[in-house]
């Protein structure tokens, strides 16, 4: 028992390298804890949350609505956010697992100072605020092969996923009516689809006994498609905040499949060894394409024009005795944008520490700090009809994001 207990509090302490992942990827934020499935125990439990708090502004904002170029004042403009996780696994059989998770998988939000938004009023809207998110839950089922040495695994399942969006925009004088009433007002776009289905499916080998385990998991694109709802809308108000108009929107978009290689294996008497490589497939967000019905200009598009993603992590851990075991790691993650948004390079080191209790309990904590690369977007020559390039051109110099995270796990 004594070696299994190391080798279990081991291969937790390779969860951790999700801390590495947080916020990878464009607009990755969460994923599904289906590990949890290879977990000994009838009946297994784990809870925690993981806090991201980006340092990302503006260095430089190219626009003649401010002069030309000019040194960026706005401070920060990208928000912090935590992302939660929560998993159950029950074992059906000697044999069969299934497994229910929650997390919220893709997201991002912004506030733009004075400048930025000034800037942007060159195609009639310059943006205030823009945030969306996306839970997903789900269900995984493993089922295990016992073979000569070690065994293998077939997993597959089901997640419900939802979407909300809105952004904020402040409107410029000369626009057409009846917009031209609003100048120097706002104008909110939202929606919200509800869930939608989408799936996973992968394969797996393992030897408990080294915690040598070789994953691939796929995870299914999922488009959505939010449509006259009442969360579906564009409402313009005055100034003074008053809400003058309300418009029905309606819009479609795909939010990316992946594939994920995970690797992990016991190297030495209480060491490990883990990795992954994560390709997602953010070619597929070209643009969101929406109407506002009622006004004029329709298709509209929110542009995004990104490149698929690359997240590359690798790292070690040591179990010091039954109790105790903490790992490290260092990841890569492949900046996705092309001609609209400064997604750069990111690298990020983080650790952590498991400790188990005599219940059968373990808390998991770690922390990372991530360097984000510099960056320049050029501005699109045709600001008011839809093209690769921003409103107006920016540069973001070399920045950093912290994170932490505490989740707590039972078994039986």
């Amino acid at each position: 028992m004594k070696r299994l207990h190391v080798t279990a509090l081991l291969a937790g302490c390779a969860t951790l390298a999700a801390l590495g992942q947080a916020g990878a990827g464009g607009f990755t934020r969460g994923t599904a804890d289906t590990d949890i499935i290879f977990e000994e125990g009838n009946f297994n439990m784990r809870a925690g949350v993981t806090l991201v708090s980006p340092q990302r502004g503006y260095e430089t904002i190219t626009s003649p609505l401010l002069g030309g170029t000019v040194n960026a004042s706005d401070g920060d403009h990208v928000d912090g956010y935590a992302v939660p996780s929560m998993a159950v696994k029950f074992n059906l059989n000697d044999d069969l697992r299934c497994a229910g998770t929650y997390t919220q998988s893709f997201g991002a939000g912004a506030e733009y100072g004075p400048q930025a938004v000034t800037a942007g009023l060159i195609d009639g809207t310059g943006t205030i605020s823009e945030e969306f998110e996306s839970n997903e839950f789900g269900a995984t089922c493993g089922y295990k092969f016992d073979l000569s040495k070690g065994r293998a695994w077939l997993l597959g399942g089901v997640f419900g996923q939802d979407f909300s969006y809105q952004q904020v925009v402040q409107f410029a004088p000369g626009l057409p009516p009846p917009l031209n009433i609003a100048a120097g007002g706002t104008g909110t776009l939202s929606f919200d689809d509800s869930w939608r289905a989408g799936y996973r499916i992968g394969v797996a080998y393992e030897i408990p006994e080294i915690a040598l385990r070789a994953q691939l998991m796929y995870r299914s694109a999922v488009t959505h498609t939010p449509a006259n709802g009442p969360g579906d809308n564009f409402v313009v108000r005055l100034a003074d905040g008053t809400a003058i108009a309300s418009f029905p929107t309606d819009g479609e978009g795909t939010l990316p499949q992946s594939l994920e290689l995970k690797l992990q294996s016991g190297i030495a008497p209480g060491w490990l060894a883990f990795g992954s490589v994560r390709w997602t497939d953010w070619s597929v967000l070209d643009v969101l394409t929406y109407n506002i019905q009622g006004l004029p200009g329709n298709p509209r598009v929110l542009e995004y024009y990104y490149r698929d993603g690359w997240t590359v992590t690798g790292g070690i851990g040591h179990a010091f005795n039954e109790t105790v075991s903490a790992s490290a790691g260092l990841s890569w993650d492949r900046g996705v944008s092309t001609t609209e948004d400064a997604l750069t390079d990111t690298y990020t080191l983080f650790s952590g520490v498991s400790l188990r209790d005599k219940l059968g309990g373990e808390l998991r904590f770690g922390a990372a700090l991530s360097y984000l690369t510099s960056g320049s977007v050029d501005a699109d020559p045709t600001p008011t009809t839809p093209g690769a390039g921003n409103s107006f051109a920016y540069t973001v110099g070399d920045d950093w994001s912290v994170a932490g995270t505490l989740s707590y796990a039972v078994n039986w």
